[in-house]
Order: structure tokens, then sequence, then C-alpha cells
């Protein structure tokens, strides 16, 4: 079994008194002294701090980055603003999700962001497929640092108040503490809130200088998915993956508009050929749904879900009790006719069936912070 990896922060957390679980080949902190339940609502309530520096980090140079990049995902790349960033997602020939990822511009070279549990096959898969006047550099001397909730913006702004004039997903080079950021207003809880790229040797001191502040606590990887699935947001490898479509994931959204059928740069994306027949027909086998439990009960990733009478219709593929909500949420693949909010589906759950009702997501209102 191979060697766990490690982030800059891991001997802090070791400090913090953090219980370590293996992520995506890391080591990686699952909660802290709070627990899961109190930093969850720590977070939504004041601000958490997230090492997310298992992540990939990503340059891209040269003349024809933008175009290159657009041939390999369903999103605009070549009119993305200098300054913002986009979510996208890699498809493959078949219309499936490679990763989903953050694009960046920052005027003369673009920044990724990919999954650490995808990061080797996602930078091969550059490298193999970007085409022209392109280089691909690995950012492996940097860390990555995410500052959530309704008092991110706060604490963030006593170090540099530039920070205050962002919007949500903006991206630019700020000092932070002394340090040279890259500074995102974005991040994958739902709240308000920073990602900040930070040269790997800075890292400790800057988190340190964050959790001085009363308002932040660290946040560990399950509160992480807690926050994330109350607010409707995907992880890569359970809620989509290679045999899943942008369709029958729900993230049309995330197909920009001059990519699909009636746009000026319509297609030119691996798997178009089934995306936007998906789009144009409506037709697909399964649907991702959001679903809130009856009882007290989580239904976790895995789980069976069936109709009224008995009839396997979907599975489970992320689920944990949502502390903000405070009742069972999940997220689920069901046949069509089954989609429909309001509509009630049954979870096995150690051999019992628990009801679950169709919700629209999120589950908890989205408070990214727009101007």
């Amino acid at each position: 079994m191979a060697e766990l990896l490690t982030t800059p922060l891991h001997a802090l957390h070791i400090e913090m008194g953090a219980k370590m679980v293996p992520f995506a080949g890391y080591d990686m902190p699952v909660q802290y002294a709070l627990g899961v339940r109190k930093e969850h609502l720590h977070c939504r309530e004041h601000a958490g701090l997230f090492d997310v520096s298992h992540m990939g980090q990503v340059r891209l140079d040269g003349k024809d980055a933008a175009n290159a990049l657009e041939a390999l995902v369903p999103v605009d790349v070549i009119d993305l603003p200098a300054g913002k960033q986009r979510y996208g997602v890699f498809t493959n020939a078949q219309g499936g999700i490679l990763d989903d990822l953050m694009i960046a511009n920052l005027g003369d070279h673009l920044f990724l962001v990919v999954n650490a549990a995808c990061k080797a096959q996602d930078i091969q898969h550059l490298r193999d497929n970007l085409k022209g006047d392109v280089t691909v550099e690995v950012l492996d001397d940097r860390a990555l640092l995410a500052l959530q909730g309704p008092k991110a913006a706060k604490v963030l702004a006593a170090f540099n108040p530039q920070v205050s004039e962002m919007v949500f997903m903006d991206i630019q080079p700020i000092t932070i503490n002394g340090i040279e950021c890259v500074v995102s207003r974005s991040g994958y809880t739902g709240e308000d809130g920073f990602e900040i790229s930070v040269p790997a040797e800075h890292a400790e001191s800057l988190a340190k200088a964050l959790l001085a502040n009363d308002d932040v606590e660290w946040i560990g990887l399950g509160a992480r998915d807690s926050l994330r699935l109350e607010c409707g947001l995907c992880l890569y490898g359970h809620d989509l993956d290679t045999t899943t479509t942008p369709i029958e994931a729900s993230l049309i959204w995330a197909i920009s508009k001059v990519r699909r059928a009636e746009g000026e740069r319509a297609g030119g994306f691996p798997g178009e050929a089934k995306i936007l027949e998906q789009m144009a027909t409506k037709a697909v086998s399964r649907k991702r749904i959001g679903l809130l439990g009856q009882s007290k009960a989580p239904v976790r990733e895995g789980s069976k879900l069936f109709d009224a009478n008995d009839n396997e219709i979907g599975i489970v593929t992320s689920g944990t009790f949502g502390p903000t909500k405070g009742m069972p949420v999940a997220m689920a693949y069901v046949s069509p006719e089954f989609t429909a909010v309001g509509t009630e589906v049954f979870a096995e759950v150690r051999g019992k069936k628990l009801p679950m009702t169709v919700e629209k997501m999120p589950f908890v209102p989205q408070r990214y912070y727009r101007g």
C-alpha cells in the first residue's frame, strides 16, 4: 500500500488534535475537537478554515491556452474575463464526466484547480490533449486554504481591505499577511468565502494568522461534506463519474450558452453529440435529485431507492444528516418519472424502507456574495 501524502499543514493539524483519515491518497483531517456537527454550524454562523491543499493547482501558459482548454470542456473559456473564474467539467467521448474543476483567467495565464482524487489523470489528460502553443505547469509548491462563512470577508479584510470589493467568482493576486497569494471569492460550502492559494512555505503562518481571529475554527472533511451536500453541491466520484453526463447530473447550467447547439461555438468538446442530444430531447435514463428524510436516520451513499410498489428506481450517491436543515439530506439518481418535487420514495437502510421526499436543491440557501 502506497504511503499517504501529506499537505504542508499536516503538522499543524496534528498539533490541533485533528482526527486524521486517508482521503484521495492524503492523510487528511476529518474533524477536530469541536466535532463534525459543531464545525458545520460554526461555518454557517461564523467562519471556518479548511485545508484543501490536496487539490491540484495547475497553470496553463501560451497564446493557445484558452482555445486548447475550451476543446476539452463544454464551458466558455475563450471569453472568460481576466480576474474571473468559472466552474467546468472535463468530459469523455461518451459524454461522461472525467472531473469537475475551477477555471480562472489571471490575465497572462489560466489557473485551474482540480480534484485530488483525479489530479494525476487530469494533468495527464491536459498534457495529452491540449493542442498548440500551451504549457502545463503543476503548482505543487503551493497550498490551498478555504475560508468560508458569513464572517469570512470581515476576517480576511482585516489583512487586506481589497478583498471586500471582490464578488462571487472574482479572482486576483492579493497580499495577505505580507504573503503574495492568489485569492478567489468562492468555495464549496454554499457560504460566502474565499479560496487562498499560498506558497507552501507560508501556509502555516497564514493559517495561524487567520485562526488567531475568534470567529475562525478549523473545519475537517466531515463537515466539508455535510456543508456542500446541504447546498446541493456535487462530490466527484460520488455524485459525478465517467458514466454520468452533465445533463443526467442536472448540471445544464455548467454548459455555457456559446457551446450549446444554438451557440456561436456550438459543440467542439468530447461527448458533444450525446450531451447536446440529451439537452435537446431531455431523454435521459436517470437524473440527479435531492431527497429529504422523513425520519431522523441518515440515508447513506449506496442505499437503494424504491417506489411505493417496491420497484427499485435508483440509488443514493451522497447522504448524511444535515445539521443546519435538521433532517437527513441526500442526493440520488432516479428514473425520470420520480424527479418531481414532492414525490415520495423509499430508501433501504438495514432492511427497512425509510420514506424520503424529492426536494428542490439547495436544501439550505446558498449565500454567495454577488455585490
